[in-house]
């Protein structure tokens, strides 16, 4: 094979796409009072209310990322509710076991019935360390109790960069 060639194999090579493996996982998460949490009525209509909180939680049933184990987590999030139900988005930070951390987002819908009812989809926009450069997305159900104590279950996938 000529030089000539031999280069413009290596350059053919350079354009394949680099395809990044997926990963299934879920988990669930306990989560504590909200500190802090504010609601502030609009003032329009009855119910009408936007309310921010910000909660700790725990992996209770802990994804395995990069073969690391999730451990704890922090979610901040804001809605409003009309009546019985509403719209919520927030972001949450988790951290895994050796120190790094991955960041999310999450977008639903919000339901009063024996206490709140959340579910709707979350994105892993990025983390630190080994998972520099993560992506995922999913799905998540979610229930807050009248105490104020909350529980979240999440399944879907994520996708680290393919390492050279």
């Amino acid at each position: 094979m000529c030089p000539k060639s031999i280069l413009l194999l290596l350059f053919a090579l350079t354009l394949v796409p680099v395809t990044w493996a997926q990963t299934k996982i879920s988990g669930t998460l306990q989560c504590g009072k909200a500190d802090p949490s504010y609601t502030i009525p609009v003032g329009d209509q009855p119910g009408h209310v936007f309310s921010i909180r910000k909660a700790k939680c725990t992996w209770i049933k802990a994804p395995e990322i990069a073969g690391m184990q999730a451990k704890d987590a922090e979610i901040t999030g804001f809605g409003e509710f009309l009546g019985a139900g509403g719209q919520s988005r927030g972001a949450s930070v988790s951290s895994l076991s050796n120190g790094d951390k991955f960041f999310g987002t999450h977008q639903g819908t919000m339901t009063r019935k024996e206490g709140l009812i959340e579910e709707g989809t979350w994105s892993i926009t990025g983390g630190t360390g080994k998972l520099k450069g993560i992506k995922g997305k999913g799905t998540y159900k979610g229930k807050l109790g009248a105490d104020d104590i909350g529980t979240m279950e999440l399944e879907g996938e994520y996708q680290l960069p393919p390492t050279h």
